[in-house]
């Protein structure tokens, strides 16, 4: 009994596909944090099997060891150990669900039209890569993020700085138990201010007035 290469991968495709639609509703409609983070590791672990499949090894490595490996298990321990109130965040769901639902409208809109213009509808033909760059995904990967969108590559990592800054500070902010520095204070601070000599007995002379006492 033979396999057709073509069914197996398509059954194997589609496999990976509909668990990681799953997983991906599990994490928005998870009531227990911790549990959403799990499914998100899921899900992760079926875009990596899909990549796998596309011929993107590196890629599905990456996520497996960068995602799944570190940053997920990071965010899983944080989840964990974080008193989270449940309670409140239920209580204000609906607060900002007219929010959430124009946010989430305008990223169906965008993606639609990405789809649109870049597959519907197109008759050019995809533009086949060097011979050089198709024996190694890697080099290939290299080449477009480096060479043809280095621009958009860097804006990327600005974003991506500025939004570290950002929480940072906005988790520091009007926090009792955070310490932080006075630099002005610490440049014209002076010498009386941070040491005092203090005048005290030896301490053989203690000893002998206190034998004497005893006495």
């Amino acid at each position: 009994m033979t396999f057709d290469t073509s069914t197996l991968f398509a059954a194997f495709f589609y496999a990976f596909a509909g668990l990681l639609v799953l997983s991906a509703l599990r994490v928005v409609t998870a009531r227990n944090p911790v549990h959403a983070a799990l499914f998100l590791v899921l899900a992760f672990f079926c875009a990596s099997g899909l990549w796998m499949l596309l011929k993107a090894e590196f890629l599905s490595l990456a996520l497996i060891l960068v995602y799944v490996g570190a940053v997920m298990v990071l965010f899983l321990f944080v989840v964990m150990m974080l008193d989270l109130d449940i309670e409140h965040l239920r209580r204000d769901f609906k607060k900002y669900l007219p929010v959430a639902l124009l946010m989430g409208a305008v990223i169906v809109l965008e993606l639609s039209i990405v789809l649109i213009r870049s597959f519907i509808g197109t008759s050019t033909p995809v533009q086949p890569m060097l011979e050089e760059m198709t024996a190694s995904n890697t080099k290939a990967l290299g080449m477009l993020i480096f060479v043809d969108y280095v621009y958009a590559f860097e804006v990327a990592g600005v974003i991506l700085l500025v939004a570290i800054i950002a929480a940072v500070a906005l988790t520091l902010r009007n926090r009792k138990d955070s310490k932080s520095q006075n630099i002005h204070e610490q440049v014209n601070v002076n010498s009386a201010d941070r040491m005092r000599i203090v005048k005290m007995g030896s301490d053989m002379a203690a000893k002998q007035d206190s034998r004497g006492e005893k006495k």
